[in-house]
């Protein structure tokens, strides 16, 4: 019996702990945290604690019990916390703390270097996918004209070639928009890169290191991936008339809430291969605002 009221004032503890509401968060740096040990196993008896309800629970009879919406919509959340972690240890200062293993051996493979989607109708968006965003709906039928695409996402060494071409210093390539910010701005590179005598390095968590040429380049702006895809393209591609892809005329435009925000927002990364994209935060380091990611 003792053993389980010790139990229970410990989670009472720990939920008063982990209250949001009871601590702002210019105070949380000095709560008495879990240890790191001591939170990963935390979080493993959470897990087996959900498991075990999930195993139990009806998955219909209710909208938010249906096809398990509730338990997908946690685990989303728990994911977007994971990202913000991996974001804040990639724009804290100091030195690294992460560790993983190197990715896989990229094997190229035998597809062609762009394929041509012809054009034509589609629907856009849902209205019936339970796991869509509000944004992702209602479904919408648009006309879009025939492209030629990569077939894969843009990598860093093919962006290094529009860096030693001067595309950063030519205004041909430019949405004039683009050209005013990475101007104003001192834009010569994507964030996290720097020049070191021949080489290009980023700094990835932490750590500096030569930036790989295989992988999907990141951190660039919808201009800088615009004025990329124009000087790749010198104007020979038609590409689709959307709002979020290289090439247009226009940038995507800042939702209605955000135009004009001054506050800093966590940045967060889509792919530029899948055609979606990413607003980064304003005022990181000396970066101008409304910049994108693109690669994987």
């Amino acid at each position: 019996m003792a053993g389980r009221r010790g139990a229970r004032r410990a989670a009472a503890r720990d939920r008063l702990l982990y209250d949001a509401f009871e601590h702002p968060r210019a105070e949380r740096p000095s709560l008495p945290l879990l240890s790191p040990v001591e939170a990963r196993a935390y979080a493993a008896d959470v897990r087996l604690r959900v498991l075990d309800v999930l195993e139990r629970a009806p998955l219909e009879g209710r909208p938010l019990l249906d096809a398990g919406f509730v338990f997908g919509m946690v685990a989303q959340h728990e994911q977007q916390h994971d990202e913000t972690m991996l974001i804040t240890h990639q724009l804290r200062k100091g030195p690294p703390v992460l560790t993983a293993p190197p990715p896989p051996v990229h094997r190229p493979g035998l597809l062609p270097s762009e394929v041509l989607v012809p054009g034509g109708p589609f629907t856009m968006g849902t209205s019936d996918e339970p796991w869509a965003l509000d944004n992702e709906r209602p479904a919408h039928r648009r006309d879009v004209p025939a492209f030629h695409i990569d077939t894969v996402p843009v990598t860093n060494g093919a962006y290094q070639a529009f860096l030693a071409d001067g595309g950063y210093t030519d205004r041909r390539w430019w949405h004039p928009e683009g050209w005013a910010q990475i101007r104003e701005h001192g834009i010569g590179a994507p964030l996290f890169w720097r020049r070191d005598g021949g080489q290009w390095l980023r700094r990835r968590f932490g750590a500096t290191e030569p930036v790989p040429e295989e992988e999907p380049v990141l951190h660039v702006s919808w201009y800088e991936a615009d004025a990329y895809a124009r000087w790749r393209g010198a104007g020979s591609r038609r590409r689709p008339s959307g709002r979020r892809r290289p090439g247009s005329t226009r940038p995507p435009a800042a939702p209605a809430a955000t135009r004009g925000a001054t506050r800093t927002r966590a940045p967060s990364t889509r792919t530029w291969g899948s055609g979606t994209w990413a607003r980064r935060r304003p005022g990181a380091t000396r970066r101008a605002p409304r910049r994108w990611a693109c690669g994987s």
